[in-house]
């Protein structure tokens, strides 16, 4: 599974190097599957997840494009279990 990330390096203050990740998330306040995690009140969140195939033109979008792969995945390919 692939999630849409983004990922920077840079010189903190010591001018050691440092790497920087994130995952990039889209509101689930109605998605099927993900409307019922996080606090009752709360935005729902869900990770950006490419479909398989999309991995490589995820990572050459230009910025402009990259807003194109800010959707839901379908949640009917997704399972959830519960941990005990």
């Amino acid at each position: 599974m692939g999630i849409a990330g983004l990922w920077d390096r840079y010189r903190d203050q010591s001018g050691q190097w440092q790497d920087s990740y994130t995952m990039l998330t889209i509101n689930a306040d109605e998605d099927p599957l993900f409307r019922d995690y996080h606090q009752a009140g709360k935005e729902k969140r869900m990770v950006v997840i490419l479909p398989e195939g999309a991995y490589r033109d995820w990572l050459a979008a230009p910025a402009e494009q990259s807003r194109d792969f800010l959707r839901p995945f379908p949640s009917d390919m997704l399972v959830a279990r519960p941990v005990n």
